[in-house]
């Protein structure tokens, strides 16, 4: 379907250019739109991915073209926002890293290198593979899935048409079924801002289900600059009433690890702190419930 032509737009190119923006907005509220009718598929898969992945599983992304570039963004994202070690995400992208910034449209065709690329990851029982493709058929993808099934692994399939082979050969089908393109074909429109949304809403799930989010806050997000320091700091004296100077005093005092500078801010010490969390297997909220009990 994202390869047919849709009849109202057979002269697009000769409507005016406020005409066509207005009808690309239109596609992109349709291709959110098309996301409604995944999310539980979308939580169920997120609730699956975080047992799987426990303390030491990883994130294997798992594309080609426009859908390959999209699902190594969310990736990349998942550092910096919530503490996921960089270790814990491997890239599979057909044509290799080269084609983020460098089209390799040939590359999407060969299974083999698919499944090549998951082997040469040592894939296991522990690791997530998400494989993304608008078409829901791409050869390379559908071999990484192939060969991560056979290794054990919870492979999870993102697609935008129905009844495709990449819904069909996972443990877990999201569809966002974004239909017929503006431009017949051009799947980084509606298909492309649906996996994006998918992509975000998924990976933040699963963050959040691992312990990785407390009361909204980034509470594993790395501090790497002046802006993520402040916001740090913020975090802090949102969660325990601190003043700004004890929230700064905490965060530095826990080299800037912010589960650990609240429990600071709460009155622990560096290695008392390390303790509790190391005993609530890294969760903030169940670290508070502990102190908690502690000092009562």
């Amino acid at each position: 379907m994202t390869e047919d032509i849709c009849q109202r737009f057979v002269d697009f190119d000769q409507w005016s250019t406020p005409e066509t923006i207005a009808a690309m907005y239109e596609g992109q509220l349709m291709a959110l739109a098309a996301v409604k009718s995944a999310i539980l598929d979308i939580a169920n898969t997120a609730d699956q991915a975080a047992l799987k992945l426990g303390k030491t599983g990883r994130l294997i992304y798992v594309g080609a073209g426009t859908s390959g570039r999209l699902a190594i963004q969310d990736a990349t994202e998942l550092g910096p926002t919530f503490g996921w070690a960089q270790d814990r995400i491997v890239f599979c992208i057909a044509g290799g890293l080269q084609a983020l910034t460098e089209s390799a449209e040939g590359a999407e065709d060969d299974f083999d290198d698919g499944q090549t690329q998951i082997r040469n990851a040592n894939v296991g029982k522990h690791d997530v593979v998400i494989g993304v493709a608008a078409s829901g058929k791409t050869p390379f993808t559908l071999g990484a899935l192939q060969e991560a099934n056979a290794m054990g692994a919870l492979t999870i399939g993102i697609a935008n048409n129905p009844k495709t082979p990449i819904l069909q050969d996972v443990d877990h089908a999201i569809l966002a079924e974004t239909g017929s393109e503006i431009i017949a074909g051009s799947t980084r429109m509606k298909a492309g801002t649906a996996q994006k949304a998918i992509l975000n809403m998924l990976s933040t799930a699963i963050m959040t289900r691992l312990g990785r989010v407390y009361k909204g806050f980034m509470v594993d997000m790395i501090v790497s600059n002046k802006k993520l320091e402040d916001r740090a700091i913020s975090i802090i004296c949102n969660i325990t009433d601190c003043s700004k100077q004890t929230a700064q005093t905490s965060l530095i005092q826990a080299n800037k690890n912010i589960k650990t500078a609240i429990l600071i801010a709460l009155g622990q010490n560096l290695v008392g702190a390390k303790e509790i969390l190391s005993q609530s297997d890294g969760n903030l909220r169940s670290a508070l419930a502990k102190l908690a009990a502690k000092e009562n």
